[in-house]
């Protein structure tokens, strides 16, 4: 297995691998060059080629495409997601349809059956920059495996050609502001029939201990590891004596083996689970030869291996991009000036920039790119003046309001409730907003100059299934879909709720939706809005997305362009919206399952969540008009509802009856109501407390009464990723899965595997003592 192609054999579009260096990266991409570096130094590496990327564009010059190709290596400026999803199917299709030369089909076939016939392989995409210190491109092209036969692997290297066509690769390359021209190589290699197999990291990635070794390691095919589809064991090594520091079993149910009719899934008896996958002297060998690699390439990497019987093969390595200097950007230095303003910290981060003082955001105009927004407070209307701002500060507002749910999501700092900032900061006042700790500084870390030219780098959050693996999901919450390719890149599983609200008002564009409807505009509001549905469902596919229907209350709605219609209200937090208003005004409603519907035509992972439902009554004529409607008879939609409202812990069993698949607890609006204290009171956030009793108590019924019931359960707020304690009670209770904002989901998936692992120890001491299960 550990051969290379015969060195006499001159072929013009083929390498070995055995005969690549790092110098070659340009031709053969980064996975390649890895992999042959590897092989030269000695290393166990699986025998294969590699198609090169001048093999790729040659194929494109002669079927007289390469220069379109070329032209379009970009999306257009501002282009919506409509645009750029028939754009990259145009061009995919061009590349599928672009004939591969003879002279190339010759050689693939050729350097295939030198590595022995109807042999098994892998063929993965390895561009210039792929695996790389500073670009990983990990996940947005494609790789096939368990391909068999000269004709299927042709196919799949083609394939291979077409995704770098995709919308995830064009909108990642815009991002990444990668403008050279689009090529890829692809590694054609033996498939190794592992045994056991996984990821080891030459650093601690968690704590960043560079004198331990950290292995996953689950049995079959590694695929299950890096996807997060189990729960690895997990091994610590130090790297003074190679003695193992730390175990600690996984929980793995099924395995996943390779063969010529593809993948084969195969459940693990009971009585085979719960062992050790790796023993002490695998891990030594392991730890050993990562460290190896480590030293070969200067830099601590991150492996994956694969043990079959008595052979230990690595299959890739690239160096870890998660250490210091990971590409996060790094904090703002304090300034040294007196504190103007101070209020609640309800974003991380600290950002410098000049005051922009904003009291209507009719205002908007006034900010410019890198300014600091100062305003009274903010509403779903202000999104497009938020994102222009480096940072947030408000006079009101709790941890829960707008402006501190859309900071977070959009990785801004902010300060809220900092009662009179729009008196004390002055126009024009270079100042540093610390949204950790809450204040207003004077002066500036750096020149206001240069904040504002130098844009927030894109944070490297990393690749799916690469952190904690867990059997509770961890879905992140979104308002836009400016974010959606580097968050799905993270390690979580799916959108847990995508606020609609947020999104119309670029759809909108300041105009309210009753006034679209008689201005005739319906057909360009619903493209608009599934235009930027469709990017975030692009980028989650297959995961779940979540789409909540429109929740604006009537003071939000009045801000807009004809929306003196809306009614006058009192306590506009508790008044007329959700569920109530889409059976009062059923036009509203259809315009969300319009987009809906036009949306799953191309991305089915996209489903339907009813918001503060409050009776039987209202949510039964509420499903009326979803079956009236033609999305109605798509029953692979699934149908949840927010659970926010105390009277869904008596009405739920009916809900269920009335065919609801989820229920998604909302924090926020749960704690405002069963503590009756106004979410966004600065004056009143003492007494908001997602942990009381009283709130967790009607949390616990909800789980229960759900789960009973069959339905799927989650959690929706930011309570979960501060308090390890409410993340384990959650746990216990069985709850299916969690959603937070994207620069908690990480520590939140932590806080989760803690729990989960800390249950299984707990039932593991009581069945040791003949005791009940206190997860039960």
């Amino acid at each position: 297995m550990n051969g290379t192609t015969p060195a006499s054999v001159d072929r013009q579009w083929i390498r070995p691998i055995g005969g690549l260096r790092l110098s070659d990266t340009p031709a053969v991409g980064g996975k390649a060059a890895n992999l042959g570096e590897l092989t030269h130094a000695g290393f166990p590496v699986p025998a294969g080629f590699v198609v090169t990327r001048e093999a790729y564009l040659d194929a494109m010059s002669t079927a007289g495409i390469r220069g379109s190709l070329r032209a379009r290596r970009l999306p257009a400026a501002g282009a919506a997601e409509a645009e750029l999803a028939a754009a990259a199917t145009e061009l995919r299709e061009s590349v599928l349809a672009a004939p591969i030369p003879d002279t190339l089909r010759t050689e693939i076939a050729d350097a295939y059956r030198d590595l022995g016939d109807a042999t098994l392989v892998a063929v993965r995409s390895s561009a210039p920059g792929e695996d790389a210190a500073d670009t990983s491109f990990a996940g947005i092209h494609d790789s096939f495996t368990n391909v068999s036969g000269v004709d299927d692997v042709v196919d799949a290297v083609r394939r291979c050609w077409a995704s770098l066509w995709s919308e995830r690769a064009l909108s990642y390359r815009s991002i990444q502001n990668v403008d050279d021209e689009p090529s890829v190589a692809v590694v054609v290699q033996v498939m190794v029939p592992s045994d056991r197999s996984g990821v080891a990291f030459t650093a601690d990635p968690r704590s960043g201990d560079r004198e331990r070794v950290l292995v996953e390691a689950a049995t079959g095919l590694g695929e299950v590891v890096v996807g997060g589809q189990v729960e690895p064991d997990t091994y610590v090594v130090g790297k003074d004596g190679f003695g193992v520091l730390d175990v600690h079993i996984g929980s793995q149910s099924f395995t996943i083996t390779g063969g010529a009719d593809g993948d084969r899934r195969t459940e693990i008896p009971l009585a085979d689970r719960g062992h050790r996958v790796l023993d002490d002297a695998d891990l030594e060998r392991l730890a050993r030869l990562a460290v190896a690699v480590e030293e070969r390439y200067g830099a601590p990497q991150d492996l994956e291996f694969a043990f079959a019987g008595d052979d230990l093969w690595i299959v890739q390595t690239r160096p870890i991009t998660t250490l210091g200097g990971d590409g996060v950007a790094a904090p703002v230095p304090a300034a040294d000036g007196r504190v103007l303003a101070h209020g609640l910290g309800a974003s991380p981060g600290t950002a410098s920039g000049t005051v922009r003082v904003l009291h209507s955001v009719a205002d908007a105009r006034q900010l410019h790119d890198g300014d600091i927004l100062v305003a009274p407070m903010t509403r779903p209307d202000w999104l497009p003046v938020l994102r222009r701002a480096a940072g947030i500060v408000t006079d009101g507002g709790g941890i829960t309001c707008h402006a501190a749910i859309v900071g977070r999501e959009l990785g801004r700092p902010v300060v809220v409730g900092a009662r009179d900032a729009t008196s004390v900061l002055v126009d024009g006042t270079l100042v540093t907003i610390d949204g950790d700790a809450g204040t207003v500084v004077e002066g500036g870390a750096v020149a206001a100059s240069e904040a504002a030219a130098e844009p927030i780098p894109p944070v490297h959050i990393g690749e799916p299934g690469r952190t904690e693996p867990t059997a509770t999901a961890v879905y992140v919450n979104l308002a836009t879909p400016e974010a959606a390719e580097r968050v799905a890149a993270a390690d979580v599983d799916g959108v847990g709720l995508l606020r609609a609200e947020f999104m119309i008002m670029d759809a909108l564009q300041g105009v309210h939706p009753a006034t679209i409807l008689a201005e005739g505009r319906r057909d360009e509001y619903v493209a608009q809005m599934a235009s930027g549905v469709a990017r975030i469902a692009a980028a989650f596919h297959p995961r779940p997305v979540i789409y909540r229907a429109i929740d604006l209350r009537t003071n939000e709605f009045a801000n807009l362009s004809g929306g003196d219609v809306e009614p006058v209200e009192d306590n506009p937090m508790i008044g007329y919206r959700g569920c109530f208003r889409y059976v009062r005004e059923p036009e509203l409603f259809r315009l969300d399952l319009d987009v809906i519907r036009s949306v799953r035509e191309r991305y089915p992972n996209v489903h339907l969540m009813i918001p503060f439902v409050r009776t039987r009554w209202e949510l039964e004529a509420c499903l009326r008009l979803l079956d009236a409607h033609p999305l109605g008879s798509d029953r692979s939609m699934h149908r949840w509802i927010m659970a926010e409202v105390p009277s869904v812990c008596y009405w739920l069993p009916r809900y269920a009856e009335l065919g609801i698949d989820g229920v998604s607890i909302g924090t926020n609006d749960l704690t405002q109501l069963v503590l009756g204290v106004d979410r966004d009171s600065e004056i009143c956030r003492d007494l908001f407390d997602a942990m009381d009793p009283a709130v967790l108590d009607a949390i616990d019924t909800i789980i229960d009464r759900a789960t009973n019931a069959g339905l799927t359960t989650s959690l929706c707020g930011q309570a979960v990723s501060t308090n390890p304690a409410l993340a384990e009670h959650l746990v216990r209770q069985g709850i299916t899965s969690v959603s937070v904002t994207p620069d908690t989901a990480a520590y939140t998936r932590r806080l989760v595997a803690t729990a989960e692992r800390r249950i299984l120890l707990d039932r593991a001491r009581s069945a040791r003592h003949g005791e009940p299960d206190p997860a039960r």
